[in-house]
């Protein structure tokens, strides 16, 4: 098989460095393997090693430092017929360490290749996660303060199955990178290299020398028993095979005719416990029952049990593209929390808009119509002042009508729930 370089794009690495020599073995070892170029994608981030993707002629994705692993699970999640392989510096190591956790975490069949200079050969020569304390780099001091990352271990300890370390000069480079391209599942590289560009320029690393550093470590425990588990992407597809299939939406039939036209915007504004975003889901059923297209969002804090409770909702008789909201027809004030967070908007609503408040809620000066509502006085719930605003404006015919807020509430709740929204409804008429 001819060599899936990119004979349009030759390699551009400084005099001597050894990611030119990861990249003609890896080059041998699809061939050797009978890898097409439609059969591999290579990913790669920021560095020298993230020109790979243009060397070879295979399917290929560049993203940002660090990443490169994330958008590797994707693709082999989406295409598990290709072999895809990343390479990563040192320096993308370092940025992206949690996504290297993960991925070994997952055990999906990915290659890693670390090409590992022990530095940021492309910015300036920097310390990078890998960097050993006695170099001289351009980061003044750095690397002696920290330890380096022995990638091997730190992998293995987060469940990758196959982790290995290699010399870009010794005579099995070729079969290692195999070995690592065939494992079913995640696999690691650690490939130690030079950078004459930079880091030899102060530091002395040679083939000789990395051959003893790599001979003065521990062996790596034997991580592919240990972790050994089926293949992510293959338990991924079995699980969900043996889930249960959905069932398709509820068609929600036209059976109510809305008392306006065109496009309505209605704002809720209360706090934590008051129900607010299943009143906003309330007004969308409610607007899907008369024919009408619906969106809604929510604004809350991540103290769900404390704060404001905000739900924006919009009904209109056409598509709706745009759902910001800016002078709505309605707003329900029925908290000091939501109000607050809106408190801007109500200063500039419309004559024509109108307010529904709970007694007690102060607002601003606005030229809206307001309305206000005792609910305490008609034994009326805090958590149900919402759903009572609503059929106050069911009353008015404004927005929606009884029969809309009536099949809304059949829709959204069973019939023991239904019975007692009903009640609650009840009071506001008392």
């Amino acid at each position: 098989m001819d060599s899936l370089l990119n004979s349009n794009r030759p390699p551009v690495f400084c005099p001597g460095c050894s990611h030119d020599r990861v990249l003609h073995a890896l080059d041998q070892a699809l061939i050797e393997m009978g890898f097409a170029g439609k059969d591999v994608a290579i990913v790669t981030d920021i560095g020298c090693s993230g020109l790979f993707d243009t060397f070879f002629n295979t399917h290929a994705l560049h993203g940002l430092h660090g990443r490169a692993l994330t958008y590797a699970t994707g693709i082999k999640m989406a295409r598990p017929e290709l072999k895809v392989i990343v390479t990563m510096g040192d320096g993308g190591l370092g940025i992206g360490g949690a996504h290297v956790l993960s991925t070994c975490r997952r055990n999906i069949d990915l290659t890693l290749l670390v090409l590992n200079n022990f530095n940021y050969g492309m910015t300036g020569g920097q310390c990078s996660s890998t960097t050993p304390h006695d170099a001289v780099v351009a980061s003044g001091f750095l690397n002696k303060l920290e330890k380096p990352v022995d990638i091997c271990q730190v992998a293995g300890a987060a469940g990758a199955p196959m982790v290995s370390r290699v010399s870009t000069y010794q005579k099995d480079f070729v079969a290692k990178l195999k070995e690592a391209i065939t494992y079913d599942g995640f696999s690691l590289l650690d490939i130690w290299g030079i950078c004459p560009g930079r880091y030899t320029r102060r530091n002395k690393l040679t083939p000789k020398s990395i051959k003893a550093n790599l001979a003065q470590l521990p062996e790596l425990t034997d991580f592919t028993s240990k972790n050994a588990r089926m293949e992510y992407g293959k338990a991924y597809r079995r699980e969900a095979a043996r889930q249960k299939v959905p069932s398709d939406p509820v068609p929600i039939a036209v059976t109510c005719a809305a008392p306006q036209s065109g496009r309505r915007e209605v704002i809720i504004l209360g706090g934590a416990g008051q129900r607010i975003i299943t009143a906003g889901e309330l007004v969308c059923l409610a607007g899907a029952s008369a024919g009408c297209h619906a969106t809604q969002k929510n604004d809350y804090p991540i103290t769900v049990m404390r704060g404001h409770s905000v739900s924006e909702i919009i009904l209109s008789d056409e598509e709706i593209e745009y759902t910001g909201i800016e002078n709505p027809a309605v707003v329900i004030a029925l908290a000091p929390e939501g109000v607050k967070r809106r408190m801007k908007m109500l200063e500039h609503l419309s004559p024509e808009a109108l307010v529904i408040k709970a007694a007690g809620i102060e607002l601003s000066p606005c030229q809206a119509a307001v309305t206000e509502i005792d609910f305490r006085a008609r034994k009326i719930k805090s958590p149900d002042w919402a759903l009572a605003a609503l059929a106050v404006l069911a009353q008015q015919k404004k927005i929606l009508t009884m029969d809309m807020l009536k099949a809304a509430l059949n829709l959204r709740f069973k019939k023991a729930i239904y019975e007692t929204a009903l009640a609650v409804i009840e009071k506001v008429f008392v």
